[in-house]
């Protein structure tokens, strides 16, 4: 049996989240998006532990509170990766401080988009064989 992986998307764009979802329903995983459009939406959806994150894909500029926000008060034990359109290099520094694997900018084109999603999949979700992520490239 596949083992259900659990995604934690947390992401205020509408069609940043749908470009996401589209990429990891082409992937051969299972795997379950949960979406937060704040961080302080996020830190409310942990609290209530209906689903343990295998991964965690994090945009820094969110409303309300930002993802740095969300990483200075989250005690997180699964690998947090930033998906941003920044590249301030304070806003690196700050989150490579604050724990996070690895920080990432989006890209404007959508074939790198994908690819860079998959190549984050990849590298980040535990347990992850390249042989899953064949059909998405």
């Amino acid at each position: 049996m596949t083992r259900l992986r659990h995604i934690f998307l947390i992401e205020d764009n509408a069609g940043d989240i749908l470009l996401i979802r589209q990429t990891l329903d082409s992937l051969d995983i299972a795997i379950q998006v949960h979406v937060a459009r704040d961080g302080d939406q996020a830190l409310f959806m942990l609290a209530e532990g209906h689903f343990q994150p295998d991964l965690i894909l994090l945009d820094l500029n969110l409303p309300k509170v930002s993802g740095s926000w969300f990483l200075e008060r989250s005690k997180l034990k699964v690998p947090v990766v930033v998906f941003s359109s920044s590249s301030n290099p304070n806003d690196i520094r700050q989150a490579v401080q604050l724990g996070v694997k690895e920080f990432v900018q989006k890209p404007t084109d959508l074939q790198q988009y994908a690819d860079r999603v998959c190549r984050i999949i990849r590298d980040w979700l535990p347990g992850v064989d390249s042989t899953s992520l064949s059909g998405a490239y």
